[in-house]
């Protein structure tokens, strides 16, 4: 598999940033203008792909389904017809799309049926995103990686021998270009259901980059995730949390999603290149100087004494002679006056 591959131009891997997809999914409400804010926020921030989800209720749900447990007090509705009513129009995608290459960020969307990925293939979106409950559609997995674009797949609930399966799918149609997700399938998601040391599992057992689709409230956890590697971070978000629908009460809101993407930003910057040679440039002389400890004069010590352990003490400033070397002191003869206080220096003894 691809170690390294580009969404859209943007390079995922080993070495890249984190590629961080505000995954805006029902949270447009089937409202066209509410859907073109959600993609300037996700442009503001500085996401680097906005996400949607195309689906239609009746193609993903039997009528027969249960209702959600989850959605209790969210929604009455039975699954099938919560989600049509909650479906973004496909007629819409083009014009988001548009919208979104103006505003300077990807725009791609997860298909929930084979007509959802052909017509996501016909406005170009640079990548397919699998869901976690699908990942056992193998023939929807194997019509998105037959486009030859990347197939980023999360891995909610899903054995080895599952995501295993849906690797398989991508190199039958050839596509090597697999991303794999860490995620925990709950609405919200407790911070310590996390396991983010999976992302190194998959890393290990499938050689493809790996991340992290964020269900928990707040921006810590992601955050943690790409300080230990994660390669793609996706994160819900909405307008406003209060919105009515099944996707707004644990989405991040405008500011949390900037301080999510500026979190990941100084989390990458901060993870260096692992070398420790001592002082750094930013570290200043001044620092090193007035902030470290020497030897000090503990009293005043006359000319000619010899010096004793109790005359001496360890303080700041480290201009003088290191505090490792206190006891090479001890038992020299002082060559001038030391006045109490005053730092030593090897000239004095």
């Amino acid at each position: 598999m691809n170690e390294n591959f580009e969404i859209g131009g943007k390079p995922v891997g080993a070495g890249a940033p984190c590629f961080v997809i505000a995954e805006a999914g029902a949270n447009h409400d089937r409202d066209f203008e509410q859907a073109k804010r959600l993609i300037d926020v996700a442009a503001e921030t500085g996401a680097d792909a906005v996400k949607f989800q195309t689906y239609t209720g009746a193609r993903l749900y039997s009528r027969k389904t249960p209702k959600f447990q989850y959605l209790k007090g969210v929604s009455e509705l039975p699954p099938a017809e919560l989600l049509d009513s909650i479906a973004l129009p496909r007629e819409w995608q083009g014009e988001l799309a548009s919208y979104a290459a103006d505003k300077g960020i990807l725009w791609f969307s997860s298909p929930f049926d084979l007509d959802a990925v052909a017509s996501l293939e016909s406005i170009g979106v640079p990548a397919f995103k699998i869901a976690s409950f699908e990942i056992v559609d193998l023939e929807l997995i194997r019509r998105c990686a037959s486009t030859g674009k990347p197939v980023v797949i999360s891995t909610g609930m899903a054995t080895l021998g599952e995501i295993e399966d849906a690797i398989e799918a991508c190199r039958s149609e050839g596509n090597e270009s697999v991303a794999l997700l860490q995620c925990v399938s709950l609405y919200p998601a407790p911070a310590e259901s996390m396991n983010l040391r999976a992302m190194e599992t998959l890393r290990s057992a499938f050689g493809v980059p790996v991340g992290l689709s964020d269900h928990t409230i707040g921006t810590p956890v992601a955050i943690a995730a790409a300080a230990i590697g994660a390669n793609l971070v996706e994160k819900h978000f909405t307008l406003d949390r209060t919105l009515k629908g099944p996707d707004h009460p644990f989405a991040a809101e405008p500011q949390e999603l900037a301080e999510l993407i500026a979190g990941i930003r100084a989390a990458e910057r901060a993870m260096g290149d692992g070398r420790k040679i001592g002082p750094i440039p930013e570290e200043s002389e001044e620092m090193f100087d007035l902030a470290r400890r020497s030897v000090v004069a503990a009293m005043p010590i006359p000319k000619g004494t010899i010096i004793t352990r109790e005359m001496l003490t360890v303080k700041r400033p480290g201009w003088g002679i290191r505090p490792k070397h206190i006891e090479l002191v001890v038992g020299r003869e002082a060559k001038a006056d030391i006045e109490d206080d005053e730092v030593l220096t090897w000239e004095m003894v």
